[in-house]
């Protein structure tokens, strides 16, 4: 394992080449980015940086000595543009090739995009800039999509003075992902800070005045973000050779070809804790991902490691912060545990199957928090998770006790 590259300069491919340093890797090491800037974090663009509070300095990942101390071969504002997986070897956009032993992938995801031109997305630091230029007091902003994206744009643009308007296909915003009680709770917070929510509408393009519905209705707006998802950046694999579905499929080692790891938001790996294949957008796990893919690489077969983490992210929306661990999406059953949800101070536990898979609180204190990651982690059943009872009547989030909290027997 001489020579090692790691296609993508963002959280996953910077905490990789690092891992594989402390591991021991003394050869080349190629660190390749489309854009331009250093290694910087991302979730600060759509807080921090579009309320104006940071400056685009704070950004950036580590210091320039700290990346120097990494003897990296940095490529930056050069794309890949394929890969020759018998060759071992990484097509550049600037025509030249980097020759490999081991390769990690992590390109990450694109924002999707709508027909029509002048809306704005929201993923790079430049996205960022622009869109906070525009914010100012009376902008007419329309944000298509209300999942946590447009959510926290349509809270930071309420906070600089914008009239928000928040358009979502779905009859409740993140009903998917976090259950529609929650979801429903989110989005009263939302109004009354003043966003005009309207959902079940499905937006067919941008115009020039704003936005088109389905119905043929024009939405008016000065400015509009479209947040309604991402695309992983696969596009320069497609010939590779690699299985390609939704990302970069791997087993559970992030292994996608003999020698080739993923990491990051590109990643589709198998879970063994939740016996399922995942790819995963978030901060916390493109870092854990990125150094499980780099230990992997550089060990012997036997010597690897599965990667099953207990999934973990967090939003801020109007002063509330909410923090959720495990595997939500696709759960049976949601009950409130701790707390209540009228008061914006709970705990809501997911179930799939017989055990807890999930637990996502609002407004609680981080130790709190912390105790539910471990239930999940272990594997809890749900009957030790609610108390008791079965699902409670009216429901998915029980009913039983006041505004549906039920006794917590998690172990913390």
């Amino acid at each position: 394992m001489r020579r090692v590259v790691v296609v993508g300069a963002s959280a996953a491919g910077l905490t990789a080449a690092e891992a594989l340093r402390r591991a021991g890797h003394d050869g080349p090491l190629t660190l390749i980015g489309d854009e331009p800037h250093a290694p910087y974090d991302r979730p600060p663009l759509s807080h921090q940086i579009l309320s104006g509070a940071w400056p685009a300095g704070r950004l950036p990942l580590r210091r320039d000595e700290d990346l120097d101390a990494l003897d990296l071969d940095l490529r930056l504002g050069t794309a890949a543009t394929g890969l020759d997986l018998a060759g071992r070897a990484v097509r550049l956009a600037d025509g030249s090739r980097v020759p490999y032993d081991g390769l990690i992938v992590a390109t990450g995801v694109r924002p999707r995009r709508l027909p029509g031109e002048g809306a704005h997305v929201l993923r790079t630091v430049d996205d960022a800039l622009a869109l906070r230029d525009v914010l100012t007091p009376g902008t007419r902003l329309v944000v298509v999509g209300a999942g946590f994206l447009g959510a926290e744009v349509a809270a930071v643009a309420r906070g600089r003075g914008a009239r928000v308007t928040l358009l979502e296909p779905s009859p409740v915003p993140l009903a998917h992902a976090v259950g529609a009680e929650v979801g429903a709770m989110l989005s009263r917070v939302h109004l009354a800070h003043g966003v005009e929510l309207r959902t079940s509408v499905t937006v067919t393009e941008v115009t020039e005045d704003g936005v088109r519905l389905a119905g043929g209705e024009v939405v008016e707006a000065d400015e509009i973000l479209v947040a309604i998802g991402s695309l992983p950046n696969t596009g320069w694999l497609a010939d590779s050779g690699l299985t390609l579905g939704d990302g970069v499929v791997c087993d559970e080692y992030c292994e996608a070809a003999p020698g080739v790891y993923a990491a990051g938001d590109v990643a589709r790996w198998y879970h063994p804790l939740f016996g399922t294949s995942m790819r995963i957008e978030h901060r916390t796990n493109a870092a854990e991902q990125g150094m499980a893919a780099a230990r992997n690489l550089l060990a012997e077969p036997e010597a690897r490691t599965p990667f099953a983490p207990v999934p973990y992210f967090w939003s801020d929306q109007y002063g509330l912060r909410i923090q959720a661990y495990g595997h939500l999406r696709g759960h049976d059953e949601v009950a409130v545990v701790e707390g209540d949800m009228a008061e914006r101070r709970f705990v809501a536990a997911y179930r799939r199957g017989g055990r807890l898979t999930g637990a996502l609180a609002v407004g609680m204190p981080p130790a709190t928090v912390r105790a539910w990651r471990k239930a999940v982690a272990d594997g809890t059943p749900w009957h030790e998770t609610v108390g008791d009872g079965a699902a409670a009547p009216g429901g998915p989030v029980g009913t039983g006790g006041h505004h549906g909290r039920r006794t917590a027997r998690a172990r913390r």
